[in-house]
């Protein structure tokens, strides 16, 4: 196993920008199944394995091995049986499968009510594919890997493969499996098969070490937590559909320095969640694919939370997008809602050792409680950020306890207007800020137009809103700006185009200058 040798901080953010550059085309092959030698699934694999290996377990090596050497297992209710000459690693006892060595095993058939338990020693990888495979079990975890180095879960192509667990388990030991897919051991998920998961008694997926899902067609259903990784978890590549009691996707080790960050640099991943939908104890990164949250509580939530590439859409009950937890704190100089309201609003807010970084990607959320909040700084230097805020005042569409920094990219907040924070002093990109004397219904388009006429950005609102905060390149520091509402735009909701021909005209502002009760005709 390779040993995590760097800081949370800086590995992961550095991996996350060097990933975002990671955009090989998929070539597709994998293994034969019964001679040669298997390679990897794509070659975005390759392209990636170089960089993560330094700090994770994954080595693009782990997809690579000689079929002749595979053990063959055939699993039936009272009858499995090992099918390969060499099978000194594999015992079978009633409706147990124990794999206790090194080696790579093929698995098809069915356990309704048994298991499949890999005790290896500490040193073993060990890879199991899941070719055809259907596990059951009464009173636990069906799959288990109680000790290894590491396991790597292969899913062969074109193969349907399941996991169900007990509601109930016998054993509820500090060390027990909690999961309906459980590992003790590094765990790599990967293939172009595809695996569906359902947790009824907690978790779906948990790996107690670290967690890389590779590629693969997974969908998890749990009663609680959907994947939950310890030291890391990280998306590679894949389609990874996730519907969980409690969190969705998670790194949760909260000990260890340097440890609990998830990362996303590629693959689609899809949350419904009852609790928090993406979610690391230190850092979050997304620097490629695809994710959406489709309902949680708070949408991404880490003390640390960058995006520098990939597709981010996300809905919530509370705080789509924050930075919060068990960082250490400090009251800051002049304190307040970070430049919001034209640099804060003096003293009584702490800002804390926690960031939300968008310097690529595009991320748009939909919010009943504060959009895009950090309880230290924030900067924006790329990418284009959405949020369709609070319509309540009580919060906001940004909420930044210490600086909000736009350098680059384009922001567009719209929601109430009771706390509406704004771009800080140290940003180097200009904006405006927009509060109606009325609230805007949902989908009306929101025009900037500027001196000459043109149409610098439409927005169209997805809820009632009372304000809006608008900044990119193509707004000019200390011009002034038409507001309009109505007309026509291109889409029917977000950033757009648009025309201005039957809109009415909701008066001027600004740019560069925020304050807290500022209006079209109020500066």
């Amino acid at each position: 196993m390779r040993s995590f040798r760097t800081s949370l901080s800086v590995a992961a953010v550095a991996l996350a920008i060097s990933l975002a550059g990671c955009s090989a085309p998929t070539t597709g092959s994998t293994s034969s199944g019964t001679s040669g030698t298997a390679t990897t699934t794509t070659t975005q694999q390759a392209v990636t394995a170089a960089t993560i290996e330094e700090d994770t377990h994954y080595d693009g090596d782990d997809l690579s091995w000689d079929a002749s050497t595979e053990v063959a297992i055939s699993l039936a209710d009272g009858g499995s049986k090992v099918t390969s000459s060499s099978s000194t690693g594999v015992a079978v006892d009633g409706n147990t499968v124990t794999i206790s060595a090194a080696g790579t095993y093929r698995l098809s058939g069915s356990l309704t009510d048994g298991k499949i338990m890999v005790a290896a020693g500490d040193s073993d990888t060990v890879r199991i594919i899941l070719d055809g495979v259907q596990l059951g079990n009464s009173s636990g975890s069906p799959l288990v890997v109680q000790s290894a180095d590491e396991a790597i879960l292969h899913l062969e192509d074109g193969s349907t493969n399941t996991v169900t667990d007990a509601a109930s388990y016998a054993d509820q030991g500090d060390d027990a499996p909690n999961a309906a897919l459980f590992s003790m051991a590094d765990l790599t998920i990967a293939g172009p098969g595809s695996l569906k998961v359902t947790g009824k008694y907690n978790d779906g997926i948990v790996s107690k070490d670290g967690l890389v899902l590779a590629s693969g067609k997974v969908t998890v259903e749990a009663a609680d937590d959907g994947i939950r990784g310890k030291d890391y978890t990280v998306l590679l590549d894949g389609a990874y559909q996730v519907t969980a009691g409690g969190d969705g996707v998670k790194a949760d080790n909260e000990t260890d320095e340097g440890r609990g960050w998830l990362l996303v640099s590629g693959g689609s991943l899809s949350v419904t969640a009852g609790d928090d939908g993406v979610k690391a104890f230190n850092t979050l990164t997304v620097s490629g694919g695809t994710v959406n949250v489709t309902k949680s509580e708070e949408g991404l939530e880490a003390q640390h939370i960058a995006i520098s590439g990939g597709d981010v859409t996300v809905t919530s009950n509370d705080d789509g997008v924050n930075a919060s937890g068990g960082a250490s704190s400090s009251t800051a100089d002049g304190g307040g809602m970070g430049g919001g309201m034209g640099g804060g609003m003096g003293g009584g807010e702490t800002v804390g050792d926690y960031s939300v970084d968008v310097s690529g990607g595009t991320l748009t959320i939909n919010a009943q409680g504060d959009g895009l909040d950090s309880n230290g700084n924030a900067s924006i230097s790329g990418g284009t950020v959405v949020v369709n805020g609070p319509t309540n005042d009580g919060n906001g569409a940004l909420d930044v306890n210490g600086e909000l920094a736009v350098s680059g990219g384009t922001v567009a907040a719209a929601g109430s207007a009771g706390m509406a924070v704004t771009p800080g002093t140290s940003s180097t990109q200009s904006g405006v800020q927009i509060t109606f004397s009325s609230s805007v219904p949902a989908g009306t388009p929101v025009h900037i137009v500027d001196s000459s006429g043109a149409v610098v950005a439409t927005f169209v609102t997805t809820k009632t809103i009372a304000s809006l905060v608008f900044s990119s390149s193509a707004i000019a520091d200390g011009a002034t700006y038409t507001v309009y509402t109505g007309g026509t735009a291109d889409a029917t909701a977000g950033l757009t185009t648009g025309s201005i021909d039957g809109a009415k005209q909701q008066g001027t502002v600004t740019a560069g200058q925020y304050t807290q009760a500022q209006g079209p005709g109020r500066r």
